[in-house]
C-alpha cells in the first residue's frame, strides 16, 4: 500500500543526504548547526539541527515548519516562532526539555523562496506534486539526523502545526524510523472538506490527483499505528472540520484498539482555533515527555 501511495505523491527526487555547508554556534545551553545539505537531485536544502549539551544520546524531534502564507519564514520558525504558536520558541522548548531538534526550509519557504505556484504547475507538469517533494526531501532529513552520533535512534519523534503537522502524520504513516507523532490544527479529512466547502482553507500544494478514488484520510493514518500519536485541533478551527476529525477518530480508535494500544492514540479538541494554545503546549510536553522517556 506505501508503494501504491507513493506513486500517487509522484517520482521521488532523493539522493543520499550530503553536508555542503555547516556553521555552528555554541551557547550555554545547546549547539546550533546552520547546515546545507543536498537531499534531493534539484537544489539544496538549508536546515537546522540543533542538540543540548549531553554526554549521551538524547531523543531527537523533527520539527515541521507551518505555512501560513509566510514563504520567508520557513525553518526559522523553529527559533523565531510565529503570531499563532505559544513562546517561548520550539527550539527552546524542546532544548529545556532534553530533545535535539532539526527542521528543513520546505520547498519554496525561507531560503528556498521562489514560488510556490511555479513548484506547484511545475511538478504537476512533470508528473510529479509538491507535497510529495516535500515529504521525500524530510524522508532524506530524517536519514541525515539518524546519521548524527548526538541523537538517540530508537526516540525519535516529530511535530508541526497546519502544513507542519500535516506532514508530520504523512511522515509518520511513509517512513516507520518515526516512533511518536504529534499534530496540531492538523486533523484534516479530505471528504470533510469537501462536505463542509473548506477546501480553500487549505493551500493547493495539499492536493494531490486521483487521491480519493484509491483511499481515505484514514486509510493513511492508520499506518502510523501502533505508534504513538496525539492529535490536537482547537474546539473553532474552521480548517479542521468537526465531522472529519470526529470520523478519523472513530476510525483511529477501533485500529489502535484492535492492535492492542489504545493509549497509543489520543486525539483531543481544546478550547482555541487554527493555533498552538497554551494547554496543546502543556499535552504535547507532557506526551513527549511520557513518549520519549524525558
Amino acid at each position: 500500500m506505501k508503494q501504491r501511495i507513493s506513486d500517487c505523491l509522484g517520482p521521488e527526487m532523493k539522493v543520499m543526504p550530503e553536508v555542503m555547508r555547516q556553521s555552528i554556534t555554541t551557547n550555554e545551553y545547546y549547539t546550533l548547526e546552520h547546515l546545507l545539505l543536498r537531499l534531493n537531485q534539484e537544489e539544496l536544502v538549508p536546515a537546522y539541527f540543533a542538540y543540548p549539551h549531553r554526554s549521551q544520546p538524547v531523543p531527537c524531534v523533527l520539527y515541521n515548519h507551518s505555512h501560513g502564507g509566510n514563504f520567508v519564514n520557513g525553518k526559522t520558525e523553529l527559533l523565531n516562532g510565529a503570531d499563532y504558536l505559544q513562546t517561548p520558541s520550539f527550539l527552546d522548548t524542546l532544548i529545556a526539555d532534553g530533545y535535539a531538534v532539526g527542521c528543513i526550509d520546505m520547498w519554496g519557504f525561507g531560503e528556498r523562496a521562489q514560488g510556490e505556484s511555479q513548484l506547484f504547475k511545475r511538478f504537476l507538469l512533470q508528473g510529479k506534486s509538491l507535497w510529495g517533494q516535500r515529504i521525500y526531501d524530510n524522508q532524506q532529513f530524517l536519514t541525515y539526523l539518524l546519521s548524527r552520533k548526538e541523537i538517540d535512534h530508537h526516540a525519535v519523534a516529530t511535530i508541526g502545526m497546519s502544513m507542519g503537522g500535516l506532514m508530520s502524520w504523512w511522515l509518520a504513516a511513509l517512513d516507520t524510523r518515526i516512533k511518536v507523532v504529534v499534530d496540531i490544527a492538523a486533523q484534516v479529512d479530505y471528504e470533510a472538506l469537501i462536505d463542509a466547502g473548506r477546501l480553500d482553507k487549505h493551500g493547493y500544494y495539499y492536493y494531490l490527483p486521483n487521491f480519493l478514488t484509491d483511499w481515505s484520510t484514514g486509510d493513511i493514518q492508520q499506518l502510523i499505528a501502533p505508534r504513538p500519536r496525539l492529535s490536537l485541533v482547537g474546539t473553532v478551527d474552521a480548517g479542521c472540520p468537526i465531522g472529519g476529525v470526529e470520523k478519523l477518530d472513530r476510525h483511529l480508535t477501533k485500529i489502535y484498539t484492535h492492535m492492542g494500544q489504545p493509549d497509543h492514540w489520543q486525539s483531543l479538541r481544546v478550547a482555541g482555533g487554527h493555533e498552538e494554545t497554551k494547554e496543546m503546549r502543556r499535552l504535547w510536553r507532557r506526551f513527549l515527555k511520557n513518549q520519549l522517556g524525558k
